[in-house]
């Protein structure tokens, strides 16, 4: 067998050094930063145990009904920055991590959309919060607060859905979002995504620190992997959704239906005062 030449070898050796040089260093890169992140975004509400693992939940100001608020896909409590404050000068409001996403933990179950409506029942109760609800979910998170309120009618009062997705084709994510969606979590471990802020840039137009927490997680592997199980499920979780009937006292206002659905958060002031204002309107 002949051995490979000397110059060969200096080659392969460069050609190595080349790429696994950029890797290592931006992995270095992404642990040092998200270590520094940790510190400095800790979470702002209570961790609550909901059967193994716990959730995050951020709740202010005080009154009833309580507005629960779920996240779009990929998002996170965070993501309700422009929204929660200003609905907390008249009602109790609450923002919330699905299960893996933000602050909360992931649990050794594999992600079923049917039990996120269950996880959240557990976390309301355990944070102490009592119905009647007024549940206000934009993107994916409007179909799970669908499903809750058709699990739990005796708890919700009425649905405010924001850019509520449809099990139409054209309204599901597209084939390129989707493999990038998957992909995310290698490009965050190798430090990719957080020097070129692909995604991390969808936060600003947020206020300090929830802009701030809503960059560091979508620069993180632990939450691209989980935001990636949610939108491998999405024609699941909308079908659900569909398929299970709103009780008929349950009023149901929709905001904004888009399809295909916007994927951006709620960063535009007008657009979360619109937001507000419905659901304003809703709890009085």
């Amino acid at each position: 067998m002949a051995l490979v030449p000397a110059r060969v070898r200096r080659g392969l050796l460069t050609a190595g050094a080349v790429v696994i040089f950029p890797v290592l260093a931006g992995a270095t890169y992404q642990g040092v930063a998200t270590a520094i992140e940790r510190r400095q975004f800790p979470h702002p509400g209570q961790l609550i145990d909901v059967g193994g693992h716990q959730l995050h939940i951020y709740c202010t100001g005080d009154g009833s009904p309580t507005v629960v608020l779920e996240a779009p896909a990929i998002g996170m409590s965070a993501a309700w920055a422009l929204v929660q404050p200003a609905l907390a000068e008249d009602a109790r409001t609450c923002s919330y991590d699905r299960a893996g996403l933000g602050w909360s933990e992931t649990g050794e179950q594999r992600f079923d959309p049917a039990a996120v409506p269950d996880q959240l029942h557990a976390l309301l109760e355990g944070a102490g919060e009592h119905a009647p609800y007024v549940l206000a979910g934009q993107n994916l998170g409007a179909s799970f607060a669908t499903i809750y309120a058709s699990r739990y009618p005796g708890e919700v009062e009425a649905l405010v859905l924001v850019d509520a997705p449809s099990a139409d084709v054209s309204g599901a994510p597209a084939r390129t979002t989707r493999q990038f969606v998957h992909a995310a979590p290698w490009l965050a471990r190798a430090g990719i995504l957080r020097a070129t802020r692909i995604l991390s840039r969808n936060a600003a137009g947020l206020p300090e620190p929830a802009a701030g927490a809503l960059r560091a997680f979508l620069n993180r592997p632990d939450h691209l992997t989980r935001a990636a199980l949610e939108i491998s499920r999405w024609e699941d979780t909308v079908a659900l959704a569909e398929s299970t009937p709103v009780p008929p006292h349950v009023s149901v206002v929709r905001v904004g239906d888009a399809a295909p659905p916007r994927s951006e958060f709620l960063t535009d002031p007008a657009a979360a005062e619109a937001v507000v204002t419905v659901i304003r309107e809703v709890v009085r």
